[in-house]
């Protein structure tokens, strides 16, 4: 199986973001993959956080999600959709979900996983405040989704600092995890590939790490790095920055074999 992360650089117009996945999708399609990721808030990077409310889309209604399901049985390609804006109990107030959809390649929803840590943190040093709890709305569950390439865990972006929900996704039979992301440079440059590989390797799971890099319309400058990691905590792929895609062999049954193999898993204590 081949797998492919999709580095983007997206900006405010929904309608350019989405030319350009189309594009990059295309590229990991031809490039012989049977699953592409998109990265975070790959449909749009607004000028402000709350522009998310007003492209929100209801669960596989919207252009995004018609989008998603059009290309996905166009290329015959299962997609990791990054994170897009979801309707949520508080859309009134502006705040969103923000959501990922896997669409099958027959362009039918197979799972949304909906982004449980919100990235509310003042970076001292470069003088950076984020809180996306003012526009986002934060999700409770955890998701797997049973796919060619395995069962997948999904989680998005700041999600990976907590690693008690990689243990649930792996308890929950989880041998490859998404990780669609907009990290900070600050934050990427100090820890992005170190939390990434810790995370593929204390679980023995493959990692799928697409970013967003560059400046954004907001000003906010992401990290990309975009990677994919093998359950020995190997990078397979990595692009540091460029609108593009990366793409690996992988063997979905490799975790199984590691796990048998090195039994870390099978010796928790707690």
């Amino acid at each position: 199986m081949r797998v492919a992360a999709i580095q983007m650089n997206s900006g405010a117009d929904v309608a350019a973001n989405l030319q350009l996945a189309s594009k990059l999708l295309a590229d990991a399609a031809d490039d012989a993959c049977t699953m592409a990721v998109l990265p975070e808030n790959f449909a749009l990077m607004g000028k402000h956080g709350r522009d998310k409310a007003d492209v929100a889309e209801e669960p596989g209604a919207g252009p995004i999600h018609d989008f998603l399901s059009k290309i996905a049985k166009h290329l015959g390609l299962w997609i990791v959709g990054g994170s897009m804006p979801l309707v949520s109990p508080e859309i009134a107030a502006g705040r969103v979900y923000g959501a990922c959809p896997v669409y099958d390649d027959q362009g039918s929803v197979q799972a949304i996983y909906r982004k449980i840590h919100l990235f509310d943190v003042d970076l001292v040093e470069s003088k950076e405040s984020y809180r996306e709890s003012r526009s986002m709305f934060p999700g409770h569950d955890v998701v797997t989704v049973d796919t060619p390439c395995g069962r997948v865990g999904l989680t998005i972006c700041y999600d990976l600092r907590f690693p008690e929900l990689f243990r649930q996704l792996v308890d929950a039979g989880a041998t490859m995890f998404t990780v669609p992301a907009a990290f900070t440079a600050t934050t990427g440059e100090a820890h992005w590939h170190t939390l990434l590989r810790a995370r593929a390797i204390e679980n023995l799971a493959y990692v799928v790490a697409p970013g967003q890099y560059g400046q954004h319309a907001d000003g906010r400058l992401t990290y990309g790095h975009s990677l994919i990691i093998d359950p020995w905590g190997r990078i397979l792929a990595e692009a540091a920055d460029g609108d593009c895609h990366v793409a690996a062999d992988i063997d979905p049954d490799l975790p199984t074999k590691l796990r048998s193999e090195f039994p870390a898993l099978a010796n928790r204590r707690l």
